[in-house]
């Protein structure tokens, strides 16, 4: 399938975008190259693959929530740019 610039100026007008012309040569290049991998992928025979909530097993990637003895205030505060005794100093941003 051939993505024209038309179709990208098309989506980029829904989507609230603006490109310059080179950009939308690009990306109608990439969508083009994107939408002729998705037609080979669909040559595949997938009716005994079972859906997959993740791509990757997530059992084994995230750690234990263990609780740990929170930061003492002088070593969270050490590398604050402007600290007082007990909180971090930031610049006021409401007038």
């Amino acid at each position: 399938m051939s993505v024209t610039e038309k179709d990208v100026r098309y989506v980029a007008h829904l989507a609230r975008l603006q490109f310059t012309d080179e950009e939308v040569e690009g990306l109608a290049k990439d969508m083009s190259k994107i939408l002729d991998y998705m037609e080979t992928l669909e040559e595949l025979d997938t009716s005994d693959v079972e859906p997959l909530e993740h791509v990757i097993d997530m059992e084994y990637r995230l750690r234990d929530d263990k609780a740990k003895e929170p930061l003492p205030h002088e070593e969270a505060l050490k590398n604050a740019p402007d600290a007082d005794s007990d909180y971090f100093r930031v610049p006021k941003v409401i007038d």
